[in-house]
């Protein structure tokens, strides 16, 4: 964590943003908005973004890996799964695919992503990326498993036409995601947590000699856990940030809708962005753990937040389908498959020797741009 992080509790631009972002989402929420309020709602929306990532380094400094990965990965998660419903209960049919769309977008931008960046950005500072094999090989599979039962056997049931599931058959996909992902935290933060802590290497031991010149090259360092009051403040601060963000991301949907649609692109291409703006603080958190020899902490936010995706999305869609009108498609197209299925191989390729060089990295990477690419021109 960096010294700036915790010399104080709070510094003042970290409370100010997700204030001036939350006071920006109540003017703009339900109004059509000009070309000018678009860019200051989006200029709020980044700063959103970086003060939720610093909120999140403090209460996970505070409570320690893995629950504050946990944190982040749950509160961004809960948000995304209540603006993907709002915006279906707005648009009728034209979003029947919306929660598909964004649900795969956030599986392929974390498990190639930010696994990805995560891999280079370890690589390039220590020449491998070592972490735990055996925690980030159960959240891999749990990671398959969830996205192959809710996105992919829908294109292959018989009991509704199209790639949509009958009512028992999602209350079932509702049912198996809910306990997958209580079982997986649970065995996360109680039974075999030390499967997701950092690995102790050489590396990490030498870091405390290396704090005075990496203070002074501007580098970060192991500091002091917050107090719990200033805790409990960055807590509640990461959840005013993180509905600034996700609200901010709601207000501009429909320029983004617009321009998508006047641009001739596909309708996912809208899922695809959405993902990308919600899951950018967890992006630029892993990017930090990675940079601090913590590639492990990163693989969790990873890993964790995919898992949440899916593991709390399909049973929240279940339940609004009750009211919500209009199919639900969730089964993916051939195409996607494909991504999916190169996707988990490649990703236990990666996990399983437990460390991974730049080519694991550029791999991941290569991947998340061909899914980018061909969402934009399928």
């Amino acid at each position: 964590m960096s010294t700036a992080t915790h010399r104080s509790p709070l510094t003042d631009w970290t409370v100010m943003v997700p204030v001036a972002a939350l006071v920006a989402l109540a003017l703009s929420w339900g109004r059509e908005l000009p070309s000018l309020a678009v860019v200051l709602v989006s200029l709020c929306l980044a700063g959103a973004v970086l003060a939720a990532v610093h909120h999140a380094e403090v209460v996970a400094h505070r409570v320690g890996e893995p629950f504050g990965s946990l944190i982040l990965a749950v509160a961004v998660t809960v948000i995304e799964v209540a603006l993907i419903v709002t915006l279906m209960a707005d648009g009728g049919d034209k979003t029947s695919s919306l929660a598909r769309d964004t649900v795969f977008a956030a599986v392929m931008i974390t498990c190639n992503g930010i696994v990805g960046l995560s891999l280079l950005v370890g690589a390039l500072r220590n020449r491998v990326a070592v972490f735990n094999a055996e925690g980030s090989g159960a959240a891999l599979a749990t990671v398959a498993t969830l996205a192959t039962l809710s996105l992919v056997l829908p294109t292959f049931t018989t009991s509704k036409p199209g790639p949509e599931f009958s009512t028992p058959q999602l209350a079932f996909a509702a049912s198996a995601s809910l306990a997958l992902y209580g079982l997986f935290i649970a065995v996360q933060t109680v039974r075999h947590r030390d499967y997701f802590l950092p690995v102790d290497t050489k590396r990490i031991r030498k870091e405390a000699a290396r704090a005075e010149a990496a203070v002074a090259a501007g580098e970060e360092e192991h500091a002091a856990p917050p107090t719990a009051r200033a805790a409990l403040i960055s807590l509640g601060l990461l959840l005013v940030a993180l509905v600034a963000v996700v609200g901010n991301a709601k207000a501009v949907s429909p320029t983004i809708e617009a321009g998508v649609a006047d641009a001739g692109l596909p309708n996912a291409v809208v899922g695809v962005i959405i993902a990308l703006l919600v899951l950018a603080p967890e992006t630029l958190a892993a990017v930090r753990a990675a940079r601090c020899d913590r590639v492990q902490t990163s693989l969790n936010l990873a890993y964790g937040s995919a898992i949440a995706s899916i593991g709390l999305t399909i049973p929240a869609i279940a339940l609004a389908s009750v009211w919500l009108s209009g199919p639900l498609m969730l089964g993916l197209d051939p195409i996607h498959m494909v991504l999916l299925a190169l996707t988990v191989v490649v990703s236990a390729l990666t996990i399983v020797p437990g460390r991974a060089t730049l080519l694991q990295g550029g791999v991941h990477i290569v991947l998340l741009a061909a899914y980018l690419f061909l969402a934009v021109s399928p």
